[in-house]
C-alpha cells in the first residue's frame, strides 16, 4: 500500500548530489533564537533521531488544531452570548466557551513546536546524520503547519461580530500559504533558500496571542479601534502587509540577482515560472468553488483543511523538484477533483456537500500516501531509518 514509487531514478540521483544552501538574516533568528536553540539541543540525548523532533513538533501543531476543533468547530465560540435564565433574555456579553486555561496550553504547544523545528537541524549536525531526507521531511511538514496555525488563530476572533467572514479568512490563509511557496519557488531558481523574516516573528506573535487570550479571553478582541475598524481587521491587514506584498518583491529581486551574477539555475523565463502554474490553478479553482457555493459558510474548518492539504501536496512536490534538481510539474493532479467540486456546486448544488466531503477525504488520503511513500522510498535509497539513528561501527 505504501510502496508506490513516486520518485524517479533521476530524482534519487539528484538527491545524491544535493547540498543544502540557505541564508537566514532575521535579527530575531540570528541573535535570539539560534543561541537559545544551541543551548536547548544540548539537552536532547544523542540517540534521538532529528526526524523524531521534527515530527513531534508537527504533531503538537496538529494537536492545537484538534483541540480547538473540539471546542470551536464552526468558529462561533468567540461570539457565543450569555443567556440569563431568569429573564430569558440574551445579554450582550460574550461567554468564554473555550476554557481560558486551554489558550495557555495552546501557546506552550506552539512554542514547543517552534523550538523543535529550530533544533532538529542542529541535532542532525550534532549526530552527524544530516542529509536530504531530513530537510525534505522538515520542509514538507512545515508546508502543512503553515495552514494549521492561522486556522487556530481564527478561533480567537471567530467568524461573527467584530471579526471577518470565513471567505475573507480564506484569502488571509492563501496569503500565508503563498508566502511559504514563494520562498521555495525562489530556491527552485536560485539554489538558495532565503529564510523569510516573517516566520520567526509570526511564531512569537502567535504564541503571544494565545497567551494574551488566556489572560483576557476572546471578549478582549470585541472592540473597535476607530470607526468600524476592529482588531480582527487590523490582524487581517497586518497579514497582507507582511506577507506576499513584502515577500514577493524580495523573491523577485533575489531571482533577478541570480541571473545577473549567474549563480542560479539559469532557467528560461517559462521554465522559471513553471512551478507557479500549479499553485495558481489550485487557488483559482478553490476560490471559484467557495464563491459559487455556501460550503465555506457551512464547513469553514473543513474548507481550510482541504485547501491546506492540497497546498502542502503542491509545495512538497516543488521541494522534491528543487532538491533533486528536476523539472517541476506544471499542474498538480488534485486540481481535477477540485474542478469536479466546482462543477458540482454549479450544476448539481444538491450534491455539493457530499462531493465536498469526498474531495476533502481524497485530498487528505492522497497527500498522506504521497508523503509516506516518498519518505519510505528515500529511506530505502539511502539505507537509513526515518525515526532511528543507526549505530556507527566506530
Amino acid at each position: 500500500m505504501f510502496n508506490y514509487k513516486y520518485l524517479s531514478r533521476e530524482h534519487l540521483e539528484g538527491f545524491d548530489n544535493y547540498k543544502y544552501m540557505a541564508k537566514d538574516t532575521s535579527p530575531l533568528s540570528v541573535y535570539v533564537m539560534h543561541p537559545f536553540w544551541n543551548k536547548v539541543v544540548e539537552i536532547v540525548p544523542r540517540w534521538v533521531a532529528p526526524n523524531v523532533l521534527t515530527f513531534a513538533g508537527f504533531l503538537l501543531t496538529v494537536l492545537d488544531f484538534v483541540l480547538l476543533s473540539y471546542y470551536d468547530y464552526d468558529y462561533t465560540a468567540a461570539s457565543t452570548r450569555v443567556r440569563n435564565q431568569t429573564l430569558a433574555e440574551t445579554l450582550d456579553v460574550p461567554s468564554e466557551v473555550i476554557p481560558q486555561s486551554l489558550w495557555y496550553l495552546l501557546a506552550v504547544f506552539l512554542f514547543l513546536a517552534y523550538t523543535l523545528d529550530g533544533i532538529d537541524g542542529k541535532q542532525a549536525r550534532r549526530t552527524q546524520t544530516s542529509g536530504p531526507l531530513g530537510e525534505l521531511f522538515d520542509h514538507g511538514l512545515d508546508s502543512y503547519s503553515v495552514f494549521f496555525i492561522p486556522a487556530c488563530l481564527y478561533s480567537i476572533f471567530g467568524r461573527l461580530d467584530f471579526s471577518i467572514a470565513p471567505i475573507r479568512m480564506f484569502y488571509v490563509m492563501w496569503n500565508l500559504l503563498l508566502n511559504f511557496y514563494l520562498s521555495h519557488w525562489e530556491k527552485y531558481n536560485t539554489g538558495v533558500l532565503f529564510l523569510p523574516w516573517g516566520y520567526d516573528f509570526s511564531m512569537w506573535a502567535s504564541t503571544f496571542f494565545f497567551l494574551w487570550t488566556g489572560v483576557k479571553g476572546t471578549a478582549f478582541y470585541k472592540r473597535y479601534i476607530f470607526g468600524s475598524y476592529t482588531l480582527a481587521n487590523a490582524f487581517e491587514w497586518a497579514i497582507y502587509g507582511t506577507g506576499v506584498l513584502t515577500n514577493l518583491p524580495v523573491a523577485l529581486y533575489n531571482i533577478q540577482q541570480s541571473y545577473k551574477l549567474r549563480t542560479g539555475k539559469m532557467r528560461s523565463p517559462l521554465e522559471a515560472m513553471r512551478p507557479l502554474w500549479s499553485i495558481l490553478t489550485i487557488f483559482l479553482a478553490s476560490a471559484l468553488w467557495i464563491h459559487n457555493s455556501s460550503v465555506v459558510q457551512l464547513q469553514p474548518r473543513l474548507v481550510f483543511l482541504m485547501i491546506g492539504t492540497v497546498f502542502s501536496n503542491v509545495a512538497c512536490r516543488l521541494i522534491v523538484s528543487q532538491m533533486s534538481n528536476q523539472r517541476c510539474e506544471a499542474l498538480n493532479w488534485l486540481l481535477w477533483p477540485l474542478s469536479a467540486g466546482v462543477l458540482t456546486s454549479i450544476l448539481f448544488p444538491s450534491y455539493e456537500m457530499t462531493t465536498f466531503y469526498l474531495v476533502t477525504l481524497l485530498c487528505v488520503a492522497s497527500h498522506l500516501h504521497y508523503g509516506t511513500c516518498v519518505v519510505r522510498q528515500m529511506c530505502d535509497h539511502f539505507r537509513i531509518s526515518c525515526f532511528h539513528i543507526k549505530m556507527r561501527s566506530d
